[in-house]
């Protein structure tokens, strides 16, 4: 069931997408760029949804050069659009790492031990979606 809903959200925010190719009211063109479509976590997992009173939460972060986050996991879907910086995401569990620069999309790992570390020069600016339970949190810190 979780599977069946999270395609059917994916799809219906495509066919929204590819409908808004039109016109806009005053007859002028609106151009759609898809960033992204995905399945999966950066991980390999299958995308799921919560499975009571979903809420969406979208915040900002601004990781300064050389930051580095705790070790944390996720108990629900992250997802975070990469607006400035590169970033490394390193999945303690695996030691495998991902790099995310500037454009990139980051579907967060579920439920894995992981980190980021601003690799680059600059500041990193991440726009981030969280679908979590009614008023719980997305983030669990590793004592």
């Amino acid at each position: 069931m979780r599977k069946i809903l999270a395609s059917t959200l994916l799809m219906a925010a495509a066919l929204y997408a590819n409908a808004v190719l039109a016109l806009d009211s005053a007859g002028t063109p609106v151009v759609v760029t898809p960033l992204a479509s995905r399945t999966t976590t950066a991980s390999g997992q299958p995308i799921t949804l919560p499975q009571k009173n979903v809420q969406v939460l979208v915040s900002t972060y601004d990781i300064a050069p050389g930051a580095t986050l705790p070790v944390h996991k996720h108990p629900f879907p992250r997802y975070a659009y990469v607006e400035a910086g590169t970033l490394q995401v390193t999945n303690v569990e695996t030691g495998k790492a991902n790099t995310y620069k500037t454009g990139d999309f980051i579907i967060e790992m579920i439920g894995q031990w992981h980190q980021a570390t601003n690799v680059g020069d600059g500041p990193v600016k991440l726009l981030v979606i969280d679908q979590v339970e009614e008023g719980a949190k997305n983030t669990i810190l590793r004592q």
